[in-house]
């Protein structure tokens, strides 16, 4: 997963305040630009698709993709933005902000663009996402607009991390936006995790899951693989293999012992749950702490 690969480097980040009439005409960017609307009001134009961005509204524009920013009159902006990169590469601190369109880019400066991996991404965030949450990702914003300027020793590092984590927030809203039932019953799934994560002794049927949630099996099963990407019978049964390594690493009592206290009927059926879901066998825990 491209996830896996990331190592940002932010170019600028900063609090922008306008207070007059104010416009970017059609330009292309090198790199990636996430604003966020803090106060005001502005119309977005993104390759021909428009946008009214209020507070509480985050846009995305990608490299070499047109777009257009206009603030509405009569009100104060405020605007919190990041430039960045997904990789740092040599050159990433030589690249510049863009204002130009993409016919007066000069040969040179075409080398700056930095390659698209959005629609790599699990599931590609829009161009425009209004915030469930926005006070959750406005302190994130912050957080890394206070590290850039203030530029405190390693605040490379820091930013770097703090983007992580504001990525990974917008995704999860984003993912939210794309599937309002999953968010609707989170609460009744995060339930039925706790309730399988405390019963990893025994096995548990999804007929008992079902009547415990008050969800159908097979609506459960959807919404379950939707929020977490397994269904709740693959997450029991990793939940009872993390238990059952914890008990080989960290105990000295036979495996058969082991196998009894996690609900199997013998040393065998164990193993080969266990071989299946984890990929190796038990015993391998237990030499490797010896």
């Amino acid at each position: 997963m491209i996830l896996h690969q990331i190592s940002p480097y932010i170019r600028v980040a900063m609090d922008n305040i306008v207070e007059r009439p104010w416009i970017i005409q059609d330009r292309v960017l090198f790199d990636y630009e996430l604003l966020y609307i803090m106060e005001g009001k502005v119309i977005v134009t993104i390759e021909g698709a428009v946008y009214e961005g209020e507070r509480g509204d985050i846009f995305l524009f990608r490299p070499k993709q047109k777009h257009k920013i206009v603030k509405v009159e009569g009100q104060r902006l405020r605007q919190p933005h990041i430039h960045f990169d997904f990789f740092y590469t040599e050159d990433s601190d030589k690249v510049k902000v863009s204002f130009r369109p993409l016919e007066e880019i000069s040969t040179d400066e075409y080398y700056w663009f930095r390659n698209d991996i959005i629609d790599d991404m699990p599931i590609p965030l829009s161009s425009h996402l209004r915030l469930k949450n926005p006070i959750l990702i406005e302190k994130m914003l912050m957080d890394i607009i206070y590290e850039y300027e203030t530029k405190m020793p390693y605040y490379e590092f820091k930013v770097k991390g703090l983007f992580i984590q504001l990525w990974i927030q917008l995704l999860r809203e984003n993912h939210w936006s794309r599937n309002p039932h999953v968010e609707t019953n989170m609460h009744a799934l995060m339930h039925i995790k706790q309730y399988l994560m405390h019963n990893t002794n025994r096995k548990i049927s999804l007929d008992e899951i079902a009547k415990m949630s008050g969800i159908s099996k097979h609506y459960l099963v959807r919404l379950f693989q939707k929020a977490f990407g397994m269904s709740p019978i693959q997450y029991h049964q990793l939940m009872r293999v993390h238990a059952a390594r914890h008990m080989i690493q960290y105990t000295t009592d036979p495996l058969s012992i082991i196998a009894e206290k996690m609900g199997f009927l013998s040393i065998h059926a164990f193993s080969r749950f266990f071989k299946t879901v984890e990929g190796t066998a038990p015993s391998f825990y237990r030499s490797s702490k010896n």
